[in-house]
């Protein structure tokens, strides 16, 4: 008996693209910058001699595709099961961040991302916690800790409630025991929590994803012109789709990304969603309409009004407002 709320082809398909992660150059130079500053602290390990751990510092508009490019990374460095010193395989642990909470949260949820139990009423002290994440993080070969969504937990507080979230992260950094490396992410304000403290913030190395880029020199056509180009035939071909001939025109690609806020992250989601509709119109082939109506059904605006078919496009869909349109255009 079939199921009234699956689509089968929709589901199947989600699920392939699910396991995809397309390669941008950004990723290249984020595993980059991860190999030196492990390459860095596994030496030191193998030195045996007291170090303080050096981590890493990404940020980028919210939609900018953080979270996938580090999980992606993190996903290809945990399988390689780099052996450490004690024998044990290193690995990185993730932990997601929300507004609410103090250092005593944040603890609680960096040592449930170890996979330890402790609950809301455990009453122990800031070093009893943070001792205890180490002792966990060292048992188990993990090196560092992603933190995603970093700001969250630093949003709204206090001066003394934000050097105290702070002063958490150096801890795990300056461990005598056990010095774990950090993966902060986050917006760009994240930066500015950083700099507050300044034994964190000279430990840290930093990445900023930019935005796509469509300038171009006369004779030299903007690069991520082609890689946008790339990802649309990329998501329609792991589909079996066709690309209809209008999709590959500066003018499609120029809209799509308008229509992503001109941030990958966002962009991607769009393919994805577009191809999706495509897939279920079982025609064979990814079209313009495809992102009509993928746009239309995300905002409920009319066809009339998308950055696909709107002639003042441009002006009406801003890169500070993703999905929505400006008022008055």
């Amino acid at each position: 008996m079939t199921n009234p709320f699956i689509i089968p082809s929709l589901a199947n398909l989600n699920a392939d693209l699910a396991q995809r992660h397309f390669p941008l150059a950004r990723g290249e130079k984020l595993q980059q910058t991860f190999a030196q500053l492990f390459s860095r602290h596994l030496g030191r390990l193998h030195s045996g001699k007291a170090f303080e751990a050096r981590s890493l510092l990404l940020t980028g508009l919210s939609g900018s595709g953080k979270t996938a490019e580090i999980s992606d990374m993190l996903n290809r460095f945990n399988e390689t099961a780099v052996l450490l010193p004690d024998g044990k395989d290193a690995r990185f642990a993730s932990c997601v961040l929300e507004a609410k909470g103090s250092w005593k949260d944040l603890g609680r949820k960096t040592l449930h991302a170890l996979g330890y139990p402790i609950t809301n009423k455990a009453r122990k002290t800031q070093f009893e916690i943070w001792d205890l994440v180490i002792k966990q993080a060292k048992l188990q070969g993990v090196i560092g800790i992603y933190y995603d969504e970093a700001q969250h937990i630093m949003r709204g507080k206090s001066d003394a409630e934000v050097l105290s979230v702070l002063d958490a992260f150096k801890t795990l950094m300056k461990s005598h025991d056990w010095p774990l490396m950090l993966i902060l992410s986050g917006v760009p304000e994240l930066g500015g929590y950083v700099q507050r403290e300044p034994q964190l913030d000279r430990l840290m190395t930093r990445i900023e994803f930019q935005e796509i880029d469509l300038s171009s020199a006369p004779g030299h056509p903007a690069q991520d012109y082609e890689t946008l180009n790339e990802i649309v035939g990329s998501y329609a071909i792991s589909a079996g789709l066709d690309v209809d001939a209008s999709l590959p025109t500066g003018d499609f690609l120029h809209r799509l990304a308008t229509a992503g806020a001109f941030r990958w992250g966002l962009v991607i989601d769009m393919v994805v969603d577009a191809v999706a509709l495509a897939v279920a119109r079982r025609e064979g082939v990814v079209e313009w309409s495809d992102f009509v109506a993928a746009w239309c059904e995300k905002t409920g605006m009319n066809q009339l009004a998308t950055p696909f078919t709107h002639d003042s496009y441009e002006r009406m869909f801003r890169r500070d407002k993703p999905f929505r349109a400006a008022i008055g255009t």
